[in-house]
């Protein structure tokens, strides 16, 4: 998720959740059908790339007016209100442990989130994107239990730090301490999103705990984000840019990753999401007309290499 960036880590585990809250097979590690799962699993986290790209050239208008801050609680502030208006989520009948897992994955979402904007005003993106990707990469090396798992992680990692550094302009640029720390928090909330969002999809079926998640991360960013986002109020282009930005890299991503945490163990889910500096450099060269080295398509297809291995040779955990 780059600019999740939607994206404190706790350790993954893999046993079951108290009885109170049922348990999916993606959540727990349980056996699935791995087929028709996965190659869903695969469509669902490419369209979100997609949608994250093109949200993403729509949040960078916001950043002159908005600042990081604003341009986080405009886009999980629209996209909450946006939800919780389509599923209409019933949580007086929510328990305490269903809330407890839909509140960490708020949590969760706002820290990726607004950890990695903070990023971007410091850092290039191919340099934040690179150290952003530990999180998802990290989680999977750990859930990982062969040593074929360990060779696509390894693989991927390689596609991941080779697209970083091309992006980047390659080495010799001085980094900003700073980014780097924010980038660095930002990776480990995204890892804590793979996790909490596999209970919270769990806990809560359907798209009501994904409503009230991104509710949750909006209080969260709320006294950060409040100043910069009210400077788009009476400005009707800015608004729809916001609210483009919300439906495009929050309200469809996110959707359509929970989908596919349904779908896959997390292990695979974090390395299928190494396609996604792959998809933006794809991106940028469809769309922005940005050229693409033989290098960097080289990186391009360790990823994209990397992500259907693991999803191809998946076995129940």
């Amino acid at each position: 998720m780059t600019t999740s960036a939607s994206p404190a880590l706790a350790a993954p585990v893999t046993a079951p959740a108290p009885p109170a809250v049922p348990v999916s097979p993606a959540a727990s590690g349980a056996p699935q059908a791995a087929g028709g799962h996965t190659a869903s699993a695969i469509l669902f986290v490419l369209g979100s790339c997609t949608s994250l790209q093109v949200g993403a050239a729509l949040a960078m208008r916001l950043f002159p007016v908005t600042g990081a801050p604003g341009a986080t609680l405009l886009r999980i502030g629209v996209a909450a209100a946006i939800l919780l208006g389509v599923t209409r989520p019933r949580v007086r009948a929510w328990r305490a442990a269903q809330w407890r897992a839909v509140a960490l994955y708020g949590i969760s979402l706002a820290g990726t989130n607004g950890f990695f904007y903070a990023a971007l005003a410091r850092l290039p993106l191919g340099t934040a994107v690179t150290i952003q990707f530990l999180g998802p990469l990290t989680l999977a090396a750990v859930l990982s239990r062969r040593w074929r798992d360990g060779c696509w992680v390894l693989l991927a990692v390689a596609g991941v730090l080779t697209l970083g550094l091309l992006s980047s302009g390659g080495a010799g640029h001085s980094l900003d301490v700073a980014g780097v720390g924010f980038v660095l928090v930002s990776a480990a909330f995204w890892a804590l999103y793979i996790v909490a969002g596999s209970r919270a999809s769990a806990a809560v079926p359907g798209r009501g705990g994904l409503a009230v998640a991104m509710t949750v991360g909006a209080v969260a960013v709320l006294p950060f984000g409040a100043h910069g986002a009210w400077q788009v109020a009476g400005r009707p282009y800015l608004t729809l840019i916001a609210l483009g930005t919300a439906v495009l890299a929050s309200v469809v991503p996110y959707t359509l990753e929970l989908a596919a945490m349904r779908r896959a163990p997390r292990r695979v889910f974090g390395i299928l999401l190494s396609l996604e500096p792959a998809v933006a450099t794809l991106a940028g060269w469809a769309l922005l007309g940005q050229g693409t080295s033989p290098a960097a398509l080289a990186a391009i297809a360790a990823v994209i290499l990397a992500s259907a291995g693991a999803a191809l040779t998946a076995q129940p955990s």
